[in-house]
């Protein structure tokens, strides 16, 4: 009866999105618990991934576990973009337009709250950011209340976000560049699309490749989720045998329960440990936590409706 019912469970749409709600209520309790101390010890402990390469277990989920996720978003979002809701330049700008227009709104409002604070100025990339994992674990939990569409709109979006993202960090916030590992990453990607062009449908080539891709992504000093991004656009989504899926739908059906019940909720049960100690009213009316909120809450809902209504309205969309 038992397993009848973890059966079931599984079987639900909406059970990635209670995944995602469960590890994200445990944090928070852990977080601002006696046990806050093993949480952070937890996080911060060693991830070794050759001589090389040392992450804390922090690190490792968001840019080794969630390049994963992207890898796979990437996947949806190119058969959208050959076979389904975003075939067509005009379908596929309003998503483009909406993620430009969610990035420049929440700068710019956080930039008016601390345009008298020159310290503070730097932080305006902050709330640009779109958290793509906890959007389309709340969107699962309405299941089939929503349109597929509006799920293909959030993870286009979501790309075009981390792209703008990584573009931003990549020339505002990184130092130094390792334009090295960056030409090799580049070589790395042109023999991931010489694997596509060749037609070659068995995965490990694409897997050695796209692990040699992350790696010196992440040398580079460019954030590595791109590498899934980059990684999954590669991926062939037809096949020459007719009776077989192509190795993109294979990907897709294998990659999404990994996802949604393991990658999913360890990124928020590891992201939303938030503390809630000393934190007051003034600290929240301060100009840097006020930026940030006024950026998120309002300027992402302001400038994704905003240039999706524009982009509409003017027809260089459309629905």
């Amino acid at each position: 009866m038992r397993i009848k019912f973890l059966h079931k469970f599984i079987q639900l749409e909406a059970s990635g999105g209670i995944s995602l709600g469960i590890a994200t209520l445990l944090a928070l309790i852990l977080a601002n618990s006696s046990w806050q101390n093993y949480y952070q010890t937890f996080l911060n402990f060693n991830v070794s991934i050759g001589p090389d390469i040392h992450f804390s277990f922090l690190h490792f989920i968001n840019d080794g576990l969630m390049t994963i996720f992207f890898f796979l978003v990437s996947l949806e979002i190119k058969r959208e973009l050959v076979q389904g809701e975003l075939n067509t330049l005009t379908k596929a700008l309003l998503p483009t337009l909406a993620g430009i227009g969610g990035m420049i709104v929440p700068a710019l409002l956080y930039l008016a709250i601390n345009h008298g604070y020159p310290q503070l100025i730097s932080g305006w990339a902050i709330p640009m950011a779109t958290d793509i994992a906890f959007s389309l674990g709340v969107l699962s939990l309405l299941g089939k209340r929503i349109p597929v569409a509006l799920k293909i709109f959030l993870m286009a979006l979501a790309i075009i976000d981390d792209l703008g993202a990584i573009i931003v960090i990549a020339f505002f916030y990184t130092q130094q560049i390792a334009w090295l590992y960056l030409f090799l990453a580049l070589l790395t990607f042109i023999g991931l699309i010489l694997l596509n062009y060749y037609k070659v449908q068995r995965f490990l080539p694409y897997c050695l490749l796209g692990i040699g891709l992350w790696i010196l992504i992440l040398d580079s000093g460019i954030h590595a989720t791109i590498a899934g991004v980059l990684f999954g656009f590669t991926i062939p989504l037809s096949s020459s045998n007719k009776n077989f899926n192509s190795l993109l739908h294979h990907l897709i059906h294998q990659l999404h329960p990994w996802i949604a019940y393991g990658i999913l909720p360890l990124f928020a049960f590891a992201n939303a440990g938030l503390s809630f100690s000393n934190i007051s009213l003034d600290t929240l009316l301060h100009p840097l936590p006020l930026g940030i909120i006024v950026g998120l809450f309002f300027g992402k809902q302001i400038g994704i409706f905003g240039a999706s209504w524009l982009a509409v309205k003017t027809k260089l969309a459309k629905l």
